[in-house]
């Protein structure tokens, strides 16, 4: 549907149709002890590359077994179900060979060691290693589950643990985006890869829609999230109706409680396209496996998603209307020869 050149100048038109969603990144799921062990794994090899460029510096290497420190790793992460007290024992166990690797870094690097001479894979992974002994630490002292910037991965710290709460996953690991949808094509509006409330781009969106279209939208269709007081008068004071339950009492006149509960049906099924747009975009453009390993592949990756997928619809578009061109073009000319054709006289057979 498109906006009429005569449209009256101020008034709303159109429907906009938003929505959240999470990309997932190709990791494993974390777990703190998984994570841990990978750090002294790090902390192992960067002690060993550091302990090459000047053989005084053997000395420092830590005096832990690591085939032990391997194996009380594995004697918790092969049980299916381990109990609490021994992953946090495990935990403690990881996170004490950890701090002793860091220190002994650090004892090599007053020594004269040069972080320089690592390839640039593994002093980034170093510093993964530091903040994660950090965040692994003030977690067992404060005996809490959650941390500001909580790191999953060693070598994707940009990612963070997003909750979304749905029956499949109720966390996810990726990039956050919100969605909007306006005439059947899809706009991508936020990329982030820190966990943020959507309820706050409705009003982003609805002056993006206005920017685009000249007017603000009749109606926005969206989740419940999105049905905020700000929202809310911001929408009262354009014009917008704003799909959701009234405030206050339901009114007394039992055809108006009718109307409006058609009108929330119609409106939700109408957000069903925005959710057709996640569920195709995960199945047949990638979107449920971002691979790209940096942020700005990984934004690249999602954008361009979303090109595709506005690049198709306009050529369904193209498709149906030549197909429509050629069948008008096909029935004239059928037409125009009918006429053409003289008139065939059948003559009797005797």
């Amino acid at each position: 549907m498109i906006k009429p050149a005569d449209w009256p100048e101020g008034k709303n038109w159109g429907t906009l149709t938003i929505d959240a969603s999470c990309t997932p990144a190709d990791i494993t799921y974390p777990r703190d002890l998984r994570l841990l062990n990978e750090a002294r794994t790090t902390t192992e090899r960067v002690i060993d590359d550091l302990c090459t460029q000047s053989s005084g510096f053997r000395r420092h290497r830590p005096r832990y077994d690591r085939g032990l420190a391997r194996a009380h790793f594995l004697r918790v992460a092969k049980q299916k179900r381990p109990r609490r007290r021994k992953v946090k024992a495990a935990i403690k166990h990881q996170l004490g060979y950890v701090r002793q690797n860091l220190k002994a870094i650090d004892a090599l690097i007053g020594r004269g060691a040069r972080l320089s001479e690592l390839k640039r894979h593994w002093w980034q992974k170093l510093l993964a290693c530091s903040e994660l002994e950090r965040q692994q630490g003030l977690l067992l002292a404060s005996q809490t589950n959650s941390i500001p910037d909580r790191l999953v991965n060693l070598v994707q710290t940009h990612i963070r643990p997003m909750v979304r709460g749905k029956a499949r996953a109720a966390v996810e690991f990726g990039a956050k985006i919100s969605v909007s949808v306006q005439n059947g094509f899809p706009f991508l509006h936020r990329i982030s890869w820190n966990p943020y409330n959507e309820g706050e781009d409705l009003i982003a969106q609805a002056e993006k829609y206005k920017l685009d279209t000249g007017s603000y939208p009749e109606r926005i269709c969206a989740d419940r999230i999105y049905i905020t007081a700000k929202n809310r008068h911001f929408c009262m004071r354009n014009g917008i109706r704003l799909s959701g339950k009234r405030l206050g009492r339901p009114p007394k006149d039992p055809d108006v409680t009718t109307a409006h509960k058609q009108q929330l049906r119609s409106d939700q099924a109408r957000r069903n396209e925005v959710e057709g747009v996640f569920g195709s975009g995960k199945r047949k453009y990638s979107l449920d496996l971002i691979m790209a390993r940096l942020p700005a592949g990984a934004e690249s990756s999602i954008s361009m998603a979303f090109v595709v997928m506005c690049a198709e619809k306009v050529l369904r578009l193209l498709r149906l209307f030549f197909a429509l061109l050629f069948g008008w073009i096909y029935s004239f000319l059928m037409a125009w020869s009918a006429i053409r054709a003289p008139a065939v006289i059948c003559k009797p057979a005797f």
